[in-house]
Parts: C-alpha cells; structure tokens; sequence
C-alpha cells in the first residue's frame, strides 16, 4: 500500500476507490500510453508501442530512455504485460496478471480502512478523502498546463469527463470512453486519416513531453 488513511493515495488506488477495477486500469493505461508504452490500435483495442512493427516481420524500436519518470506500479506492468498482444479493455480486465494486481490493490485499500467487503464498499474514511482530493484537484477544462501526475489523478478522480478533455483522441480510438459520448462533445466518429498528435505538457522529476 503507497498510503495510509490520511496520506495520499496514488492515481490507480483513487481509481479503484472511485469507479472500480476498470477506473483503476483506465488510469494505468493513460499512465502507460503518456510515456509512450501503449497506443490505440484497431478501433476499440490496445496494443504496446512497436508491436505493429513486429507484426510486420520488423524488429521494434528499442525503448526510449524515460528517467523522469518513476518505476511503474505493479497495475501499470500488469496492464503491460496483458497487452503483450492486442487487446480491448474488457480482456485486459479479466487477464490474469491484472487481475491479481487488482486484488493486491484491493487487499492495501481494505487494510488502510479505505474498503470493506460489504456495500457500501467504501468506508466514510474514503468518502471524505475522495471529497478532499476533488476539491485539490478540480476537473480540468483543458489540457495546457498539465502534468502527467495532474493527468492521471483527474481520470483517476472523474474517469470519462477527464479523459475527453486531456487524451480525448486516445482514449475515444482505445475504446475508454463511448463513442456516442465523444461525439456529443465534437469529436469524429472515426478518427481522422494521418493521426495526430495532442500535447499534454508535464514535468515530472525533470520533464519531458507526453502525447495524446
């Protein structure tokens, strides 16, 4: 467990506490994917960096050197280790490797006096410190300015609105957000021949460039 009851929870476990093994994925991914470990392909799936190349016969890009960033909870390996071919969200829910990272997480939030096994799983010790972190962290309304730590505690906080304003793009071609719910805010059905990057600026321990 990173936290105890009065200290600051890491994005994955706000995400859990809020919405669930899926919120708490989410967010591993949107951390994988700002570091360039994780793209959209086919519509709807997932799929690591590099892995188109080597489904071509070709030897992937060696990996880049990320030392602003620190080591990768265990959710965000599993999540990696899931996608070692492409995968839509619901299976990398159910793989394995996630599954058991999910239960370790749920096993230090219950020990932390965050979750019980019972309805309302939440505990009102949760409740409060979910209400604290909304109120430190409000949702953004845009993406300039953000961190990558920003970044992931917003989705982690309020999941799909977040999401549309600081990786819509991403999230809208990995299948993160409905698409009936992307349209309603603008953006194409079907996205746009030629790709295109959307920036999220971010320091973190140094700094460096995260892409949508």
């Amino acid at each position: 467990m990173s936290a105890d009851t009065t200290g600051r929870l890491q994005p994955h476990e706000v995400a859990l506490l809020r919405g669930g093994p899926r919120a708490a994925v989410t967010v591993a991914v949107v951390a994988l994917h700002l570091r360039g470990a994780v793209e959209a392909g086919r519509p709807g799936r997932l799929r690591t960096s590099g892995s188109s190349t080597e489904a071509a016969g070709q030897a992937p890009p060696p990996p880049l050197p990320l030392p602003s960033f620190p080591p990768l909870p265990a959710l965000a390996e599993a999540v990696r280790s899931a996608l070692g071919r492409p995968a839509g969200l619901p299976e990398v829910l159910v793989h394995d490797d996630v599954r058991l990272a999910l239960a370790e997480l749920r096993a230090g939030l219950k020990s932390a006096g965050l979750l019980r096994a019972l309805p309302p799983h939440r505990t009102r010790t949760a409740r409060r410190l979910l209400a604290a972190l909304r109120a430190e962290h409000p949702l953004p309304t845009s993406r300039r300015g953000q961190s990558v730590p920003d970044t992931l505690m917003a989705v982690a906080l309020y999941g799909e609105p977040a999401l549309q304003v600081l990786v819509p793009r991403f999230a809208l071609r990995a299948g993160l957000v409905a698409r009936a719910e992307a349209a309603d805010r603008g953006f194409p059905s079907r996205a746009p021949r030629g790709g295109g990057t959307e920036g999220v600026a971010y320091s973190c321990g140094g700094g460096g460039g995260g892409s949508d």
